[in-house]
């Protein structure tokens, strides 16, 4: 059995596979991540390999403590991917993005694929129905769009996002919400309608915490899949273990 770990900024997520089934999920913050590691290890004993990615404070000496008897494959920027890295600067592209490629080239070889991280940040990568990774974008998430107009406006508040639908604020709350929702709606519609002029065959995979948010919002077919990161750890490990 593997445990996948991805560690972020603040949380650090979790998830048990056997094979291709995700057996068992969890989310701590990052600073109880030994104990949490040492519990999953006692309710899932079969557990011999992690696989760890990390944006986060931790590193691979963190876990030097983990008994020797599991193996510890720690994604960087030289691991093996199933894809060809086309990136300028491939040295500054995040282990999260190298992550969801991954995965999408895994599962979607011969399709052209989108993947919208909605997150802290919103990233967007793109890989060609032959695997070659070209890049993509990143711009501000959904919480922080609000947090920006709040620090550096002198009047207006600071909001947690809406699940209704406004598109004329008739209030200046109703506007922030039209303005960061719709903003986001808009420019992922965009982004998507950019490359399907170039593009046929496409494949979009929406992502990160924001998911379930968007998902009922966008007008573009997608697979929606909050877990594709943590399954991506998963599809690299086994096409590393293949290799």
């Amino acid at each position: 059995m593997l445990l996948a770990i991805d560690v972020g900024n603040t949380r650090i997520k979790y998830a048990v596979f056997k094979q291709d089934t995700l057996i068992q999920l969890y989310i701590t913050d990052a600073d109880f991540f030994q104990n949490k590691i040492e519990k999953i290890l006692s309710e899932h004993p079969k557990i011999s390999d992690f696989i760890v990615s990390s944006v986060g404070k931790l590193s691979k000496t963190d876990f030097l403590w983990v008994k020797k008897d599991i193996n510890i494959y720690f994604v960087t920027p030289d691991s093996k991917f199933p894809f060809i890295n086309k990136y300028q600067t491939p040295q500054t592209l995040g282990i999260d993005r190298m992550i969801l490629a991954s995965g999408a080239s895994v599962r979607y070889p011969n399709y052209n694929k989108l993947i919208i991280d909605a997150g802290t940040a919103i990233t967007y990568d793109f890989i060609d129905k032959d695997n070659h990774y070209f890049g993509g974008a990143i711009s501000p998430g959904i919480n922080l769009r609000y947090k920006t107009l709040n620090n550096y406006t002198a009047k207006l508040p600071l909001l947690d996002k809406s699940e209704e639908d406004f598109f004329i604020g008739k209030t200046t709350s109703e506007s922030i919400h039209s303005g960061v929702i719709n903003g986001v709606v808009f420019e992922i519609e965009g982004f998507i309608s950019q490359l399907r002029i170039k593009y046929d065959n496409f494949i979009i995979i929406l992502t990160g915490g924001d998911t379930e948010f968007l998902a009922k919002r966008l007008k573009s077919t997608i697979f929606a899949n909050q877990n594709f990161l943590l399954e991506s750890l998963n599809d690299l490990y086994q096409y590393q273990q293949n290799k």
